[in-house]
């Protein structure tokens, strides 16, 4: 049985918006800086309540990058944000050399990840950023499953010293979490005991995943539910923990199966507990125009595509 109730549809990237607001308020070093998208990161009340402390670099996400790392040596805590094709691929570079290789203490915060911006289409869309942000040394990489832990995420990462890159969404999607939670950096959430199988989601697959569960429980399959917020550092006892109980798992996430969440499972299973897998993600492909619904379908990133993955992996126990 579902544990977690949905408390109304809201989209993550407001949840940015809520917390940054907040560390408005309580963090006078923090400073957001935006390349045109104030709008789509919601945060216009941080930069009504805090207008000396916002940067607006326009469509030049390569020098808000260098500001950015810039603003660190001045003591200043730097939210970075935009689209998050716009805030990895299109500046890899900037962030490779001026902010992880040198440690400084820039939070990237990237809206619009995954398939579902939708209508914007495939040049929009980036299935590569987890990776991509992973491999860099020093990076924390974080993708929170709704509302609310979006702004519990955006509060912790101002006292986290170094660099982060934090993922969030455009659409609507439950919201389920409590909203007093403690966000712990690299500390895995066990959302549902089981026996038969461990389902490993992070970000918009979190809810599928429950729900997934729920079904899965009248075919008579005890799923194990994990949520990964944070990618990067991953937390591996969890994930050990579990699939020594239950002898398999399927991960879950709206991102590339190349580079993702899973394959960091795959390579935590296979160095200390050989297991079988199953992957819920894209199938190394590009994404389209649609809406966010009609892509998560298409590209089978639901719950059905989770339960199909289950009967698939506990068939190889």
């Amino acid at each position: 049985m579902k544990q977690y109730t949905d408390q109304g549809k809201k989209d993550t990237r407001s949840g940015y918006g809520a917390g940054m607001t907040e560390l408005g308020r309580s963090h006078p070093n923090v400073v957001a800086l935006c390349a045109d998208l104030v709008g789509s990161l919601k945060i216009e009340d941080f930069i009504a309540e805090n207008p000396d402390r916002f940067f607006q670099t326009g469509i030049a996400e390569a020098n808000m990058m260098g500001i950015a790392a810039g603003l660190t040596i001045g003591g200043k805590i730097p939210f970075a944000s935009t689209f998050a094709n716009f805030a990895t691929g299109r500046v890899y570079d900037q962030i490779r050399q001026s902010i992880a290789y040198s440690g400084k203490n820039v939070k990237i915060c990237a809206s619009h990840a995954g398939l579902t911006l939708g209508e914007d289409g495939a040049t929009h869309q980036i299935l590569e950023d987890i990776g991509m942000m992973k491999m860099l040394p020093g990076m924390t990489v974080i993708n929170p499953c709704d509302f609310n832990q979006t702004k519990a995420a955006t509060l912790a990462i101002a006292d986290h010293e170094g660099p982060v890159y934090l993922r969030f969404g455009r659409p609507k999607v439950p919201n389920f979490t409590p909203a007093d939670q403690k966000f712990e950096i690299g500390k895995a959430l066990l959302l549902q005991e089981g026996t038969d199988v461990t389902i490993i989601a992070t970000g918009h697959l979190v809810w599928p995943a429950l729900t997934a569960a729920e079904n899965l429980e009248k075919q008579g399959i005890s799923a194990e539910v994990i949520n990964i917020h944070t990618i990067k550092p991953l937390d591996e006892e969890a994930i050990l923990k579990s699939v020594e109980k239950t002898g398999c798992v399927v991960s879950a996430e709206e991102h590339n199966f190349l580079g993702g969440l899973g394959e960091s499972i795959a390579r935590t299973l296979a160095l200390h507990l050989p297991s079988p897998q199953e992957f819920v993600a894209t199938q190394d492909t590009f994404g389209e125009s649609g809406t966010a619904d009609q892509l998560m379908d298409k590209y089978g990133l639901n719950n059905k595509s989770i339960e199909d993955a289950v009967h698939r992996v506990t068939n190889r126990k």
